[in-house]
């Protein structure tokens, strides 16, 4: 069985900055990780792999700026077998649609795969739409929501979905493309081995002109979605300071602030 993992490297920080004239977030120059709900797409990739045998083939992909190969070095110490990195400067500023027909692009140029992983969102947009964007641009079951695989053999699989209230069982036909939820399993922790085989990995970049990419659906010339505006919300806090050399009066001022935010 062909089993393609999506992953992608997100922001390490909550201090992200914006480009105001493209409506774009500037990645440059900023600390990343592996998005953390991806690694449980990762591990449950890893764990049909050790249930199905060593016939089981998992290729990671992702798609952004070169520091990503971080994010798939990360997949392959877990035990997944190769991985592909999506780059180009023709892409950047790509949203979810323009990202999910380049992905989608890639798992064709790639050969296609029986089961495709993702996780449920990334942390920096918080949408949820690419995984499930990608199946619909290959025309394949999507099947979202994912908390556990009941059933998976070389032509169907069974999977319980986390809905509102509880949960449903979905079958679905091979090919298909899951989005996991992390009530899906706990992320291993890499062992020696593995970090060492992924440091020494060879890990191929593929350009827009490699996979043969319709020039306007990629990139943010290709991307639908447009900011109208971007501003930064203002905090601001009136205080008052009260000195504690009256204590009486430091416990007076204070019943009296708490009395008129009716607190007490």
């Amino acid at each position: 069985m062909k089993i393609a993992v999506l992953v992608k490297q997100v922001p390490a920080t909550e201090k992200v900055k914006m480009d105001e004239k493209t409506g774009t977030m500037i990645r440059s120059g900023m600390e990343a990780e592996a998005n953390p709900l991806d690694m449980y797409a990762v591990e449950e990739a890893v764990r049909v792999k050790e249930k199905l045998g060593e016939d089981t083939e998992i290729t990671v992909i992702s798609m952004g700026p070169p520091m990503a190969i971080d994010a798939i070095k990360d997949a392959l110490s877990m035990g997944c077998d190769r991985g592909y990195l999506v780059s180009d400067s023709a892409l950047a500023g790509a949203d979810t649609l323009a990202t999910a027909y380049t992905l989608s692009k890639t798992i064709q140029k790639l050969g296609g795969f029986d089961l495709i992983f993702t996780g449920e969102r990334a942390t920096d947009g918080e949408t949820g739409q690419v995984g499930p964007s990608v199946g619909a641009q290959l025309d394949m079951p999507v099947l979202t929501y994912v908390s556990k695989i009941e059933e998976l053999n070389g032509t169907h699989i069974r999977v319980r979905r986390a809905i509102e209230g509880g949960y449903e069982v979905v079958e679905a036909p091979l090919p298909s493309l899951i989005s996991v939820v992390k009530e899906i399993n706990e992320p291993r922790i890499p062992n020696l081995k593995g970090k060492i085989r992924a440091k020494r990995a060879d890990i191929p970049t593929l350009t827009a002109k490699e996979l043969e990419l319709d020039t306007s659906r990629i990139g943010l010339e290709g991307s639908p979605t447009r900011v109208v505006k971007i501003f930064y919300p203002k905090l601001s806090r009136q205080t008052k300071i009260v000195s504690g050399k009256d204590p009486e009066l430091a416990v007076e001022e204070l019943l009296k602030f708490l009395e008129e935010k009716e607190l007490i």
